[in-house]
């Protein structure tokens, strides 16, 4: 299988507010970066976005490294929170339904077509692909703005 190294980010001006995504895709020598937004969104809607878009892109199985600085994203992918709260109907283990059980229902049944490994990365530091995607996103905002 093909191994894609997946870095991706969101922002949001508010929360909920204007909003951006910002991903980039590299492979074999290769950069693709993808963003969109949307006028009135989260910021965990967002950094969900971003690694669907991604994942999208995909034409077959791949090995994916994926780096994000959302321990949302991460903590809920590689601890099973998100895979428990689909098994529970989305609900939490504290009974109280699951936010954006739409995007993680996507983002699941993409996972599940690749080989992820997911990494969190410190945001606003020193990772140059991180702070591409941050800037990506936070353009995408600016469109929203009056």
């Amino acid at each position: 299988m093909k191994t894609v190294i997946i870095y991706t980010d969101g922002a949001c001006s508010g929360n909920p507010g204007p909003g951006g995504w910002g991903a980039i895709l590299l492979y074999n020598g290769h950069e693709l970066e993808l963003s969109g937004g949307a006028a009135e969104t989260t910021n965990n809607r967002m950094e969900l976005t971003a690694v669907i878009r991604a994942l999208q892109k995909l034409k077959e199985p791949c090995v994916v490294e994926l780096f994000s600085d959302s321990k949302y994203v991460i903590d809920a992918l590689t601890k099973g929170w998100a895979a428990g709260w689909q098994k529970r109907g989305w609900i939490k283990s504290d009974k109280k339904p699951a936010l954006n059980p739409d995007l993680w229902e996507e983002l699941l049944r993409l996972a599940a077509l690749h080989t992820l490994h997911c990494h969190w990365v410190k945001g606003h530091a020193e990772n140059e692909y991180n702070n591409r995607c941050d800037a990506l996103a936070v353009a995408q905002t600016q469109k929203f703005k009056c």
